[in-house]
C-alpha cells in the first residue's frame, strides 16, 4: 500500500513562469541528526588517539558542526599535574556514527606537541610540590 502511494503522481500546482522553473521537479530534502553524544564523540576520538598516538594525547571537548554532519574534536597535549598545554590538532568524527572522517596528519600532531613541549618545558619537568 505503501508502494502505491509514493508512486501515485501527485496534482501539479499552479505557479507562475518564475515559481515553475524553480518548483517544477519534485525533490527530497533531508536534515540528518546528530545520533551519537559529544561524549561518545570524544571517546572515538580518544580510542583513534591511542591506537596511533602516545599518551600524553588527548581528545577535549567536541562541537557539533551542523552543517558538516561531523563533531570536531580538539586534540590537546597534556601532562600529569599541569593539565593540558595546548593544541595539537582536530579529528572529525561522523556526526551519524563513531566513525573518524578526518583528523589532523600524526606528523603534524607530533611537531605541534614537540613545540609545546618545548615552550612549556619548565613546568612539565618541575618537581611534584
Amino acid at each position: 500500500m505503501l508502494q502505491q502511494h509514493i508512486n501515485t503522481p501527485l496534482p501539479t500546482p499552479k505557479f507562475t513562469v518564475a515559481d515553475e522553473r524553480c518548483y517544477d521537479k519534485r525533490v527530497m530534502a533531508t536534515n540528518l541528526v546528530a545520533t551519537i553524544t559529544a561524549l561518545e564523540a570524544q571517546a572515538a576520538a580518544n580510542l583513534f588517539l591511542s591506537d596511533h598516538l602516545p599518551d600524553r594525547f588527548l581528545a577535549s571537548s567536541p562541537t557539533l558542526d551542523a552543517a558538516a554532519n561531523v563533531w570536531r574534536v580538539p586534540v590537546l597535549l597534556a601532562y600529569p599535574i599541569i593539565g593540558p598545554v595546548g593544541q595539537t590538532g582536530e579529528i572529525l568524527v561522523s556526526a551519524t556514527s563513531e566513525e573518524i572522517v578526518s583528523y589532523t596528519p600524526l606528523d603534524e600532531m607530533k611537531t605541534a606537541a614537540r613545540s609545546l613541549y618545548e615552550n612549556n618545558r619548565d613546568a612539565i619537568e618541575a618537581p611534584v610540590p
